[in-house]
């Protein structure tokens, strides 16, 4: 696999690590003072920290720049964050016990929706400080059948990709309340029954390309989302 990393997610990257140092409402460098730091475009620093914004890592002020924003206690429904990002946000230690990983034949739904003949599968129970918080089950084109090889206990997917040069950008997610399986309630230290958030979504690369088919299941009461909503008024 080809050891690219694109600016702007080196951008990010670094940012993310002054973020985790600096209190809210802290100013971050501007436009430009990135553009002579990273010898990069302006749109691509624009870019890389547009992705902060919508992570909402950092917010932007009209005249005045960019500052650190308050940290949120769940992740945003409307936005792409890796697990363990999530977790040291709040403050947690995050790690992952690998239940399987592995190469096989796609079934007809992944071939459907990723467009390949084979896959590479990675399940994962996600804990936050040694709690089970989630089971996850990635599936993956079998180009990327490289991230077998990576200690992915303590390492966040997201990074490994995308320090392959695939980055992990946009995705579709679909919400729905179950009970736990009698799988669910082993792996997860929970009962039978017990009431999960599984989140099912396809999230693609910076080309478009269908990259990660992936079923979490949350643990009810140790996981929540936050949601931004307009409110459409009658007319």
């Amino acid at each position: 696999m080809s050891s690219f990393v694109p600016r702007y997610y080196e951008i990010e990257q670094a940012l993310r690590a002054r973020i985790d140092t600096l209190e809210p409402h802290s100013p971050l460098p501007s436009d430009a003072a990135l553009v002579e730091e990273f010898g990069v475009s302006r749109m691509t620093a624009r870019g890389a920290v547009q992705r902060l914004v919508h992570e909402g890592l950092v917010y932007r002020v009209p005249g005045r720049g960019t500052f650190v924003a308050d940290r949120r206690a769940h992740r945003s429904a409307t936005h792409i964050l890796s697990f363990s990002d999530e977790m040291r946000r709040k403050g947690k230690e995050p790690s992952s016990r690998v239940v399987e990983s592995g190469r096989r034949a796609a079934t007809g739904t992944e071939h459907e929706r990723l467009g390949v003949d084979e896959v590479v599968v990675l399940r994962r129970v996600r804990l936050a400080d040694g709690e089970p918080i989630a089971l996850e089950t990635a599936v993956f084109p079998a180009r990327v059948a490289g991230v077998l090889g990576a200690d992915l206990t303590r390492s966040s997917l997201f990074d490994v990709l995308a320090k392959a040069g695939t980055v992990p950008t946009a995705g579709r997610a679909v919400l729905a309340a179950e009970a736990a399986t009698a799988e669910d309630a082993k792996l997860l230290e929970i009962k039978k029954g017990d009431p999960l958030l599984v989140e099912r979504r396809l999230i693609r690369d910076q080309d478009g390309e269908p990259l990660e088919m992936t079923e979490s299941r949350y643990v009810g009461p140790r996981y929540g989302l936050d949601v931004d909503f307009d409110v459409e008024l009658p007319r």
